[in-house]
């Protein structure tokens, strides 16, 4: 587990805490690690689950199933990315179905360890209480975020949305986002051909820059008024 202790100490989970204190926790919680193929199921939707998961490795990504048997992207996991720790305290089935887009390692710690510490009663384990509580509360909002966006009638919109949201995040008009355009279109409940003429018509009025996955914000304040409309 060393080997993963710098990604372990970056995620909301387990931050602040050095890695002679990961060691510690890791030896109570004697986590179980996976190995998923591409394509294999991380948590699948119907089914209880009591383990909190962290990917250590790869991508995947959080689907939910359509009344007309399609499926919308929820959300993309990278390394660092935590999973069922909203679920795994509770007997609420998964809603949602995680799938690996590659090859992933995943490490799942029983809930019941996370919520009981140990008798030795490590001071790590405040810590991470505090962390599992601010993890949820983050992903709380997240979604009530993303149920914003997708609540805008127009696509133009949800593009406008979602690109000034992507900039005060990363801090800057020019960003990257971890989506594919197949992967924007799925997240923001459009087509994909869609959604490359929206994102056409915007860099023809001079409102952005594109290349692959990186935008760059030319008129934010245009973005800004089409949003809000």
């Amino acid at each position: 587990m060393e080997e993963y202790y710098p990604l372990l100490a970056a995620t909301s989970l387990f931050a602040g805490l050095s890695p002679p204190g990961l060691a510690r926790l890791m030896d109570c919680f004697a986590p179980n690690l996976h190995r998923f193929e591409k394509g294999e199921v991380l948590l699948l939707a119907g089914f209880e689950t009591r383990e909190v998961g962290v990917l250590l490795e790869g991508a995947a990504t959080a689907v939910k199933t359509t009344p007309d048997g399609g499926s919308v992207a929820i959300t993309d996991l990278v390394p660092g990315s935590v999973f069922g720790d909203v679920l795994a305290g509770c007997a609420v089935k998964s809603p949602v179905t995680i799938l690996a887009r590659t090859a992933c390692r995943a490490m799942f710690i029983p809930c019941q360890k996370l919520l009981c510490p140990c008798a030795a009663l490590h001071p790590e384990h405040t810590l991470l209480m505090q962390n599992l509580v601010r993890t949820i509360s983050e992903k709380y909002f997240a979604l009530s975020r993303r149920v914003d966006l997708l609540i805008l009638k127009s696509l133009r919109a949800k593009l406008c949305a979602f690109l000034l949201g992507q900039a005060a995040a990363a801090g800057a008009d020019t960003f990257s986002v971890p989506l594919s355009r197949a992967g924007l279109a799925e997240y923001l409940n459009c087509e994909r051909s869609a959604l490359c003429r929206e994102l056409s018509r915007m860099r023809a009025e001079g409102l952005i820059e594109t290349y692959k996955n990186s935008f760059k914000l030319l008129d934010r304040a245009a973005l800004e008024r089409q949003y809000e409309r």
